[in-house]
């Protein structure tokens, strides 16, 4: 018979000594985001950590891609209590749509009872979670770890299952069908290659899909263009200091393109409208792709998909250096 190890639990505060200097900025990482992430069935980006919010100063803040909304989250490596609460409502009543997730070693029942409250008297554009964090391992194997939630906002779950298909078919386009389609593809496909880049998101009906890359203002990208016959993988900047961050970038053109083995097109964008003006664009072109043809759907989203984790590669230590 196979032997089989078993899991053992590790104290938290063995790996993460404090809240501040150890599980915050570890959480804050991309790659652990995407684990809450996952957990929740949001598309998280990270905006600030120590963020002031009124009186109070949130651990972490970030946004939720899929709707553009704020995604406050409250950390504690003890059981929950009086003060953290009386912080979440804080939050919540300073700002117009957000999302609060608070991560705890433990829930009391009067805590969670009291999300499971708040989820049922407050409107759909305020979202409350509770989710437990746990750490296991097997043998001598690195800690693992493991959110388990204890609150969320009713029939949540059903939600997210159903994202994809949420739209009344009828009121969709035949084009906006075909788009969604396409993209619920790529995201089979990202999921199949295993990559940093996720394909537990929700496919819009639109040419375009944006993916974090581990810090805000900046977005891996993928476009398609059904008339002109092309698809795109990208990495986009957007904000004040977008042409900024564009020049230190294109400094390191030739590392850069020699590493991706790919020349590609570094676009200032300044002849753009005003609101999008200072926004920048760094892409490969797929112009050998025609996105109206389904036969060559598999083709085109290995190309996008393996693009995109290969950008990822590239451009996110980069950017988290700049």
């Amino acid at each position: 018979m196979t032997n089989l190890s078993r899991l053992e639990r590790v104290p938290l505060r063995e790996i993460w000594l404090g809240e501040a200097t150890h599980f915050t900025p570890w959480l804050a990482e991309e790659e652990n985001l995407e684990i809450l992430a996952e957990t929740l069935g949001l598309s998280l980006e990270l905006e600030a950590t120590e963020k002031f919010v009124g009186p109070f100063r949130a651990d972490i803040l970030c946004k939720d891609i899929g709707s553009g909304s704020l995604v406050l989250i409250e950390n504690q490596l003890e059981k929950t209590d009086h003060n953290h609460l009386g912080q979440l409502l804080t939050y919540a009543s300073g700002l117009e749509a957000v999302s609060i997730v608070w991560i705890a070693s433990k829930f009391t029942e009067e805590h969670r009872s009291t999300l499971d409250w708040l989820n049922r008297i407050t409107e759909d554009q305020f979202r409350f979670f509770g989710l437990e964090v746990e750490l296991w391992k097997i043998a001598d194997s690195p800690a693992a770890p493991k959110f388990n939630v204890i609150s969320q906002p009713n029939n949540w779950s059903q939600a997210v299952s159903k994202a994809a298909h949420a739209l009344d078919e009828k009121e969709l386009s035949e084009t906006k069908l075909l788009q969604r389609q396409y993209w619920d593809g790529l995201h089979d496909e990202l999921d199949k290659q295993g990559g940093p880049i996720s394909g537990n998101r929700k496919a819009q009906p639109q040419n375009w899909m944006n993916y974090p890359v581990g810090r805000a203002g900046f977005t891996l990208g993928t476009a398609m263009h059904l008339w002109d016959k092309w698809v795109r993988a990208e990495l986009y900047i957007s904000g004040p200091d977008a042409k900024a961050y564009f020049d230190q970038l294109l400094m390191m053109r030739e590392e850069i393109e020699n590493e991706l083995a790919e020349t590609l097109h570094w676009d200032r964008m300044d002849d753009l409208p005003d609101d999008v003006r200072t926004d920048v664009r760094i892409s490969l072109l797929g112009s050998d792709f025609d996105p109206n043809n389904e036969d060559q759907w598999s083709q085109q989203h290995e190309w996008l998909a393996k693009n995109l984790n290969r950008f990822h590669g590239v451009f996110a230590p980069r950017v988290r250096a700049l």
